[in-house]
């Protein structure tokens, strides 16, 4: 017995002096850092791709024919770059010194998967300035969106980062795989070009709002609650307080001028869309939504960005910030959340479209 107990105090002082330790580092990481900035990575999707088919390419052919496909780039190779050597030199001595900054066209791709606070626009916006700063007028953006939306001013500022590629008058194509919706399609309307996979959810341009009250609860419990305010309409409708019809119809009023606002935006950037018609808060797949004018073409990323390889030089811009140690803990346990409740799904063999 008594060697347990001597066992559990180690065991405890043992616990409090690794805390003690981690919370030392934490702090003092805390008070180095200060504001913690990232980096952007910049990712050659055509060389990729053409990793991967050389990849396969090398178990399609045997060692004579793969031999000779390599003399036959080296050779090409080598040609282009004596070409490209006189061209050089030509420009050198017969142009401006201002026009040797000329460059093929290029294509940069930029990700976006939106959560309900749009907080991605944090990279989105470093993405957008970095592209801005060396990109040309013949050059072209790719957004693969994906998001069902969520806060008013969090996707509204999301659109007006995209509105900066637009005004540059850089090409900007969007490109939805899964969902763009509600404010997700607030940001896709910004694009000169959209494109959709057949089965992608794409519009809800609407507006909701909605939160519980617990008034009547309180009330059973005999508990008062009681909330203070300068200004008739500080607050309209509350979860613990007593709800009033007028509250109600000034929280309507202000769900329906969000939704104007909505629409004219949507209107301004796609004007030939029938409004009436599709702002009703409904989606539609991407074969619907090209009929409706939604959509300009059904098209997976996947494929745009294949062919787009074969012409220009594919680059994918990304801008990292890395992550806190609780962030990091939180998207283990989603996952496992994610990963249980799948599990659950299949289980039960309930269908999911």
């Amino acid at each position: 017995m008594e060697f347990l107990v001597s066992y559990a105090l180690f065991l405890a002082k043992a616990i409090t002096f690794i805390a003690v330790v981690l919370m030392g580092i934490i702090l003092a990481k805390g008070a180095k850092g200060g504001e913690v900035k990232g980096k952007l990575k910049v990712t050659n999707l055509s060389k990729k791709y053409q990793r991967i088919k050389e990849a396969i390419t090398s178990e399609l052919y045997d060692k004579n024919q793969l031999k000779l496909q390599g003399k036959l780039k080296k050779k090409q190779a080598k040609a282009e770059k004596k070409a490209q050597s006189k061209t050089d030199k030509k420009l050198k001595k017969d142009l401006d010194a201002s026009l040797l900054t000329q460059r093929d066209p290029r294509i940069f791709v930029l990700d976006f998967k939106g959560s309900i606070d749009a907080k991605e626009v944090v990279s989105l916006r470093e993405e957008v300035s970095a592209i801005l700063s060396v990109a040309h007028c013949d050059d072209e953006v790719v957004l693969r969106l994906e998001t069902g939306g969520g806060m008013v001013h969090g996707y509204g500022l999301a659109a007006s980062q995209l509105q900066r590629l637009r005004d540059a008058k850089i090409p900007l194509t969007i490109a939805v795989d899964k969902v763009a919706a509600s404010g997700g399609y607030m940001m896709a309307c910004v694009g000169n070009k959209i494109i959709s996979a057949p089965f992608a959810i794409v519009g809800s341009i609407g507006v909701v709002a909605q939160l519980p009250n617990f008034n009547k609860l309180l009330k059973k419990h005999d508990i008062e609650y009681e909330q203070l305010t300068a200004g008739e309409f500080k607050r309209t409708l509350t979860m613990f307080g007593e709800n009033t019809d007028t509250a109600r119809e000034k929280f309507r009023q202000e769900l329906d001028e969000t939704h104007t606002l909505f629409k004219d935006f949507i209107h301004k950037n796609r004007p030939a869309l029938d409004l009436p018609k599709v702002a009703t808060g409904e989606h539609w797949f991407g074969t619907q939504a090209e009929e409706l004018g939604l959509v300009d073409k059904i098209q997976t990323s996947d494929d745009y960005l294949m062919q787009a390889c074969a012409k220009k030089e594919v680059l994918k811009i990304t801008y990292v910030q890395p992550k806190s140690l609780s962030e990091k803990l939180g998207h283990i346990g989603a996952n496992i959340l994610d990963k249980s409740l799948l599990k659950l799904l299949e289980r039960g063999q309930k269908p999911l479209l």
